[in-house]
């Protein structure tokens, strides 16, 4: 499976012989010129303009954007909705179940999740999650999240870019967070199931523009 960022929580997922999926497709009023993508599959964590612009994707078949179980070309996906701040807006995080290897993505997840919810989640191979603070966890709140689900590899999303027009930290804190001193950059993801690595280990992607 190859996973490629487009910047905020905007990614695409692909496996030869199953539906691509693109999750939060943003559009240009976050300050980032809006990707141009095509995939099967748009997920939407939450109705925002920097990650509900579905128009920035051709070729959908399925547009997901609340919670529930599907499976669509191979690709089994769950929507969960998450506890939220009050006041913050709802929030869907969605797992992808590759043949085995899952892609947890957490939206503009805003607050811990309890143990019972962390249980619900089970085994994530790849968590895509917010560090940038703002309306979703920040860079204390994302490492405590990582302590608890014991990832196989992380990918931090949605935080401080050079255009972003978002009040966001940079991913700088996270990486202090967790102890990372030294990670090179990445232009995507190659992952199987069969390539994990035993201990967490954090990826930095490229935005691709």
């Amino acid at each position: 499976m190859e996973l490629t960022w487009y910047g905020l929580s905007c990614f695409r997922l692909t496996e030869r012989g199953m539906s691509s999926i693109v999750t939060d497709p943003f559009s240009s009023s976050v300050g980032l010129a809006t990707p141009r993508l095509k995939g099967d599959v748009i997920t939407i964590s939450h109705n925002a303009p920097g990650h509900n612009h579905v128009e920035a994707v051709s070729g959908q078949r399925f547009v997901l954007t609340g919670p529930g179980e599907y499976e669509i070309g191979g690709v089994f996906v769950m929507g969960i909705a998450t506890v939220q701040r009050a006041g913050d807006p709802d929030n869907v995080l969605y797992l992808f179940d590759y043949d085995g290897l899952t892609v947890a993505h957490l939206g503009d997840m805003t607050q811990v999740p309890t143990q019972t919810q962390i249980e619900a989640l089970e085994q994530v191979n790849v968590l895509l999650v917010p560090v940038g603070g703002g309306r979703s966890l920040n860079a204390a709140q994302a490492a405590e999240l990582v302590s608890m689900l014991e990832p196989n590899l992380v990918v931090p999303m949605h935080y401080r870019l050079p255009e972003l027009t978002l009040e966001l930290d940079g991913v700088e804190r996270f990486l202090s967070e967790m102890g990372v001193t030294d990670v090179a950059e990445q232009s995507s993801l190659k992952v199987s199931a069969g390539n994990l690595p035993e201990e967490t280990e954090v990826v930095l992607l490229t935005p691709k523009s």
